[in-house]
């Protein structure tokens, strides 16, 4: 008789739910800082790149956030700062999910290629007082800029069972996150609020509100793009279906139309590539689509647009395990995605060897270059700086080399 009552009453609350967002007007568009429509690739810029860069071009750079003495570190998030530096979060603590996790934080000073000690952010006692509710454990902190220029922080808390029982809370800074206001738990369902998850980066609307990528992992595992409001939840749509999909990134290619890429949760026998979705309506409604033709084990993905129009994608390329992480690059118009970088690769060693390397994070600072975080081994977060002179080179580079292996010659 409970489990009849408990179904009734998610029925009554997903009816509710139904109700309340078909009440919603129309968004407003995209913002023209989401996508870079005026400066896609094409053919001639592509031509003026390859014959403009030079041989001598930096390396990568490479190197650690901060060690916080934790024996784990995950989920690791950034933003840019108003001076040209890059904020870093990410959680650490004896394990994952356990009562110790804390949410930390660090400075990247480009000048001297180093970041500041680490601080903590948030812990779960801290969590407990802001809140006035019990917390189990937190995680996957998220950064946004709010229209006002203040910083948002999302992050996840868990009262009670696993992530599945998660909701999402929010907290901002006027001082560029050395201070933060007390938290606010984000109300996504009128009734039930749980198992709501965020992991990957905001859109702006011209409106100023945000459109914040969450996703939902009890039940179902599916997507949804959250429309907030001063750190208000004013609307959501569902991106996904089923239990397939989870950890939407959202790629803006204009004002109204944009692309969801997942996570793959997918039972055994089935496909294990990338789940895509589509909006034309600026993330009202959205539709599956065929999946991107790149493996995926079960792991995050992050990716970017830069202002040139180049997109970068970076993701374990594999159907099992974590061994492996790849950047990939495409244009707007082919949509062809080419592997310019491997950037570890544990496969020659044997399986109990191989480390893992996951849950990846990209933002560009001056619209040209990427900064890229990841979980190494779950024992530190790596950082990586790719500069826009190398991007470019890099991608020429990918181009030509599929130029050559699809031309006539090479059959």
């Amino acid at each position: 008789m409970s489990r009849v009552i408990a179904l009734c009453f998610l029925l009554l609350a997903a009816v509710i739910g139904f109700l309340h967002i078909d009440s919603r007007p129309v968004w407003a568009p995209f913002a023209a800082a989401s996508f870079q429509a005026d400066e896609a690739l094409d053919e001639p810029a592509l031509t003026k790149t390859k014959d403009s860069i030079k041989d001598s071009v930096s390396p990568p750079q490479s190197n650690w956030l901060p060690d916080t003495g934790a024996a784990s570190v995950h989920a690791a998030s950034m933003i840019a700062l108003k001076d040209g530096a890059v904020r870093a979060f990410w959680f650490a603590g004896s394990r994952e999910g356990a009562a110790d996790v804390s949410i930390f934080s660090s400075v990247f000073d480009p000048k001297s290629s180093s970041w500041s000690a680490p601080i903590v952010v948030m812990d779960r006692i801290s969590a407990e007082k802001g809140l006035s509710r019990y917390i189990a454990k937190l995680g996957n902190p998220v950064p946004a800029r709010l229209a006002d220029g203040r910083l948002q922080l999302f992050f996840v808390t868990v009262s009670i069972g696993g992530w599945a029982g998660s909701s999402i809370s929010a907290m901002t800074s006027d001082d560029e996150g050395l201070t933060w206001s007390k938290p606010q738990r984000l109300i996504s369902s009128p009734l039930l609020n749980l198992s709501t998850l965020v992991k990957s980066p905001n859109v702006m609307f011209t409106d100023g509100l945000l459109g914040l990528p969450a996703y939902h992992e009890w039940i179902g595992r599916f997507g949804e793009f959250l429309r907030l409001d001063a750190g208000q939840v004013i609307d959501k749509r569902r991106m996904s279906s089923g239990r397939g999909a989870i950890q939407p990134l959202v790629f803006v290619n204009d004002a109204q139309y944009a692309s969801a890429y997942f996570r793959q949760t997918r039972s055994s026998g089935l496909p294990k590539k990338i789940p895509v979705s589509h909006t034309e309506n600026a993330g009202q409604t959205w539709q599956q689509a065929e999946d991107l033709d790149i493996a995926n084990p079960n792991s995050a993905v992050a990716g970017l647009v830069l202002k040139s129009g180049a997109r970068i994608l970076v993701l374990n390329n594999i159907e099992n395990g974590r061994y492996r992480l790849v950047l990939l690059m495409s244009d707007v118009k082919s949509e062809q995605w080419q592997t310019v970088e491997v950037l570890e690769d544990d496969e020659a060693l044997p399986e109990a060897q191989r480390k893992e390397f996951s849950y990846p994070y990209l933002i560009t600072v001056n619209g040209d270059d990427a900064h890229l975080v990841y979980t190494w081994d779950r024992k530190k977060i790596r950082h990586r700086y790719f500069s826009g002179a190398w991007l470019k080179q890099a991608f020429s580079k990918a181009q030509s080399l599929d130029d050559v292996a699809s031309s006539p010659e090479a059959q």
